[in-house]
């Protein structure tokens, strides 16, 4: 261990599990972006490289999730029952692994058109990373900050019940007025995925409403 890790260990808050915390939604908030970025060019070069940006924020992620638990083995963490702060940091890289995976499935795919349904999922996945940044930012003082993480929780409820009704209609509208059953299937696969990190975001918002139950109304 360098004399740096040691210096942090000694005198950094208890709660120091919040850097790590946001740093991972910040790879969130950039590689949802870049997911909409790459639903709205035509240009497949530049899909590529969105692409390539979209999986080096899951390359990060994943290297956060590792220092995470490197530190919860520690048994540094005093704040919050280390199951609670695992289930936290799972939550979040489960969204980044499903930006990720509805990044590569458009290039997997290459529909001849992105419809307009699917951009708006992808905008309800970047308005969702946006509730959930804030939502971290609040976990070093949930009693202070628990209306605002509430209506943050909230706000990625009805984000993802906005997806869900978006997602149903669409794959009625597809298959109503869809007569090429290749690009069909393009486009009712990348929607799936689109709608499932939206239901990863609500996983999320669901524990911190447990942790705000737990830590905060219960105390």
């Amino acid at each position: 261990m360098t004399i740096l890790r040691r210096f942090r260990r000694i005198f950094s808050p208890r709660t120091h599990f919040q850097p790590i915390f946001s740093q991972q939604a910040a790879y969130i908030g950039q590689a949802s972006k870049a997911l909409l970025s790459m639903m709205k060019t035509d240009d497949i070069s530049e899909r590529r490289r969105l692409e390539k940006e979209v999986k080096l924020c899951e390359i990060q992620g994943d290297a956060m999730l590792t220092e995470f638990y490197e530190q919860l083995n520690d048994k540094y963490f005093s704040t919050f029952h280390s199951s609670d702060l695992q289930t936290v940091a799972m939550n979040i890289d489960n969204i980044l692994d499903n930006i990720n995976d509805s990044a590569k499935s458009i290039l997997r795919y290459m529909p001849h058109k992105m419809d307009v349904q699917l951009i708006e999922l992808a905008e309800y996945i970047c308005a969702e990373a946006d509730a959930l940044s804030l939502i971290v930012a609040g976990m070093d003082e949930m009693k202070k900050k628990f209306s605002e993480m509430t209506i943050q929780c909230d706000r990625i409820t009805e984000l993802e019940h906005a997806a869900d009704e978006t997602y149903e209609d669409y794959v009625g509208y597809i298959f109503q007025n869809e007569t090429n059953a290749i690009e069909l299937m393009k486009h009712k696969n990348i929607a799936e995925m689109l709608e499932a990190t939206t239901d990863t975001a609500k996983t999320f918002s669901d524990h911190i409403r447990k942790l705000l139950l737990r830590y905060v109304v219960e105390k």
